[in-house]
């Protein structure tokens, strides 16, 4: 067993994972201006976790990668809530994808980013983000297009700040994410990535109905502290 700033290698699962960043993002507990944004699926049980530990709102950065036709692990680019739209030009070029093929495979995952939004939320709006301080997480990060597609549709929104949080990530990646968010919180960047699921024990895929259940339980949380807080500020 290794372990990198607490983080254990390999991953337990992504509660463990979540457990472990909470220590290198203390300094935002408790911020009354602090929201963990997780990239469903998988980021939402991480960022559960440090919601839960760190006090702060939880919600969701709704991002779709756009996979390569015939090949869909492989990222051409990324969609993301709001139209954003990061594209990987290299690899697009290099296997000569035209533009024809982006826009169906970008059809076919705004579609889906739309069933996730109508599946998550059910009608709870969208969180206000101008002048928040921003975490977005995911469970890993591969060549990081979603994430750079959630950063960017987080600072369309008047983010005070953005911060990165995953507990893997290539140092590549990470060196492209440092330029583009304002701070990035990754224990462990090794150079063989591969894929995400060889850093972990269980990465078996998250269903839509615990996402909906983690989702519920820290929205049911909030309210209860705020009308606690409303309790007391009438006595």
């Amino acid at each position: 067993m290794t372990r990198y700033a607490s983080l254990e290698i390999p991953i337990p699962d992504r509660v463990a994972a979540g457990q472990a960043l909470v220590g290198l993002l203390d300094g935002h507990r408790e911020r009354s201006d602090a929201i963990v944004l997780a990239l469903p699926r998988g980021g939402v049980p991480v960022a559960y976790e440090i919601a839960m530990a760190l006090n702060v709102r939880l919600d969701l950065m709704l991002v779709r990668k756009l996979g390569v036709p015939g090949h869909a692990e492989l990222a051409m680019g990324a969609i993301a809530s709001g139209g954003v739209r990061v594209l990987n030009r290299d690899v697009i070029r290099a296997l000569r994808i035209g533009d024809e093929a982006v826009e169906a495979v970008a059809d076919q995952e705004a579609h889906e980013l739309l069933r996730r939004d109508q599946a998550y939320r059910a009608g709870r709006p969208v969180p206000a983000l101008h002048d928040q301080w921003v975490v977005l997480v995911d469970d890993g990060i591969a060549t990081g297009a979603t994430m750079r597609a959630a950063v960017q549709a987080v600072r369309q929104q008047g983010a005070a700040h953005i911060v990165v949080a995953a507990p893997v990530a290539p140092p590549e990646t990470l060196a492209q994410l440092r330029i583009e968010a304002d701070e990035v919180v990754c224990p462990l960047a090794p150079d063989d990535l591969i894929a995400i699921g060889r850093w972990y024990r269980d990465f078996t895929q998250v269903p839509d109905q615990h996402v909906i259940e983690l989702l519920q339980r820290a929205w049911q949380r909030e309210c209860e502290q705020t009308a606690g807080g409303k309790s007391d500020a009438s006595l």
